[in-house]
């Protein structure tokens, strides 16, 4: 199964993902953590970017589609992936599914972590107090919600009109946002 867990920056992807992958044994393809991965490892890649993530602004497509084709082959061998923060942009979305079909694949289903910007906002700001993740800082996170609704959000439909799309409640608990996405899981 190939999974895209949509949602803007601090809805709770990655912490979804990370449950997913340890109960279904599949690959997560996070773009943030790659991108985050390049910067720290002092890669020309991570040099390039690095300013760009501190600034809350999205990476190109053509990197961060690089990205995801790199690690495709272990999402085939897993038997799937869960695409977390990809695609952001409609060229994005385009050429994952242009990926997954020359691997004789499908996206399954994309689910949408449906959220309150400003409870986004409380979030990210205990996150970074906590973490000290140079692209969560408050700047840094309007922008990227900004980029986020202007060039992600308008995604939604895409994955609608191929009846790929389910919504599910982002604002609950971890434990109530996983039962809410093993049940759409569960029907899909």
């Amino acid at each position: 199964m190939n999974l895209i867990l949509f949602g803007p920056p601090a809805a709770g992807k990655g912490t979804q993902a990370k449950r997913l992958v340890d109960g279904r044994g599949m690959v997560q393809l996070s773009t943030g953590d790659m991108l985050r991965a390049a910067v720290a490892s002092g890669s020309e890649l991570g040099q390039r970017v690095s300013g760009i993530m501190q600034r809350g602004e999205l990476v190109s497509d053509d990197i961060v589609v690089a990205l995801i084709e790199e690690r495709l082959p272990e999402a085939d061998a897993a038997g799937g992936a869960i695409f977390d923060g990809f695609p952001r942009t409609l060229a994005q979305a385009q050429a994952l599914d242009a990926m997954i079909q020359r691997r004789g694949a499908k996206i399954d289903l994309v689910v949408r972590l449906k959220v309150d910007d400003a409870a986004l906002m409380q979030r990210i700001a205990g996150r970074f107090a906590e973490s000290g993740r140079a692209d969560d800082n408050p700047e840094s996170f309007k922008v990227r919600l900004e980029a986020y609704n202007a060039q992600t959000a308008p995604l939604l439909p895409y994955y609608r009109d191929q009846g790929r799309l389910a919504e599910v409640d982002g604002m609950g608990s971890v434990d109530t946002v996983a039962q809410a996405i093993d049940a759409t899981l569960a029907t899909a």
